[in-house]
């Protein structure tokens, strides 16, 4: 339900107190990398605190709840990821997303699969032979059922035609330790999650999707390098609203993260680590939101997780 007119600040006045945005996943991984960039530029050009809330759990569903429960006032927030409108459309008792308001683009990163540096597989192709000389033996890690990390990895398998144990986590941190410790063997996840740990040594990548290699790190082919051009995802990140908040309080927020992907240092921050920031109109986030929601849907269909 909307605000009655008069709880409605004037455009001038918001933000007059802080503002919280809600992330679906545990302090770590791309989700939570963009959105502190992003907070850290909102509270210096709105004079007001951009909190961070991390509500991890059931893919981005809290989070995603939460939000959507809230005040429509512009003072409660969400950033999401792709994986958690994925989670959406696989919720019983309906799809969560259609209960907010797209704001803005904020970034998006190509996929990267990493494995652990004592897997005997220096290639994709390795890997591979490697997988179906062990069908269902060797485990991934995703930050939960239904997210990117899940879904992109349930495409590898179908397009290599391998077989892999799923290990579900509550986000993409607690995956990843896991994986530099050796509990779990893979995953494939966005580019800032992994890169400084490939970097490192601790991490090896095989492939990472889009047309053409990270620019921060030539020597990783991509996926149709491979011979696998069907394992293509790209992983974006948005802010969204409840429904019913005043458009001109969601198309300031728009303009200001438009102003912020602009920014020379955040645009050298998020390439550096193999993001590309995006600033979009509330409008043109809506249209892309629902084309993304209609192609995921037949993908969904199509590995066997959402029967209609």
């Amino acid at each position: 339900m909307a605000l009655p007119a008069g709880n409605v600040e004037s455009l001038d006045a918001y933000p007059s107190k802080p503002i919280r945005v809600i992330v679906g996943t545990s302090p770590s991984g791309g989700t939570d990398f963009v959105v502190r960039i992003v907070s850290q530029k909102l509270t210096e050009m709105m004079g007001q605190s951009v909190v961070i809330d991390n509500r991890p759990g059931a893919t981005g569903l809290i989070g995603m709840e939460t939000v959507a429960r809230a005040v429509p006032d512009g003072y409660t927030l969400l950033v999401m990821n792709v994986g958690h409108l994925f989670a959406a459309m696989l919720r019983e008792g309906g799809d969560v997303t259609k209960e907010l308001l797209p704001t803005s683009l904020l970034a998006s990163t190509p996929v990267i699969l990493v494995v652990h540096p004592a897997v005997p597989a220096p290639t994709l192709a390795d890997f591979i032979v490697l997988a179906k000389s062990q069908p269902g033996k060797i485990n991934y890690a995703s930050g939960g059922i239904g997210g990117v990390q899940h879904l992109s990895t349930e495409l590898l398998k179908r397009e290599a035609g391998i077989d892999l144990l799923h290990v579900p986590y509550k986000g993409t941190g607690p995956g990843l330790v896991d994986l530099l410790a050796g509990q779990v063997t893979l995953t494939l996840t966005s580019v800032p999650s992994v890169i400084p740990f490939v970097k490192a040594g601790r991490l090896r990548a095989l492939a990472v999707t889009g047309q053409s290699r990270l620019s921060n790190a030539p020597e990783i082919p991509t996926f149709a390098e491979s011979a696998l051009p069907g394992v293509d995802v790209v992983i974006w990140y948005g802010m969204l609203a409840p429904l019913n908040t005043p458009r001109p309080i969601v198309e300031k927020l728009a303009r200001s993260i438009h102003r912020i992907a602009g920014a020379p240092d955040v645009r050298e921050k998020m390439v550096r680590d193999g993001a590309d920031p995006i600033g979009s109109s509330p409008d043109e986030f809506a249209k892309y939101f629902n084309s993304e929601r209609e192609k995921w849907r037949k993908v969904v269909r199509q590995i066997g997780l959402l029967k209609e």
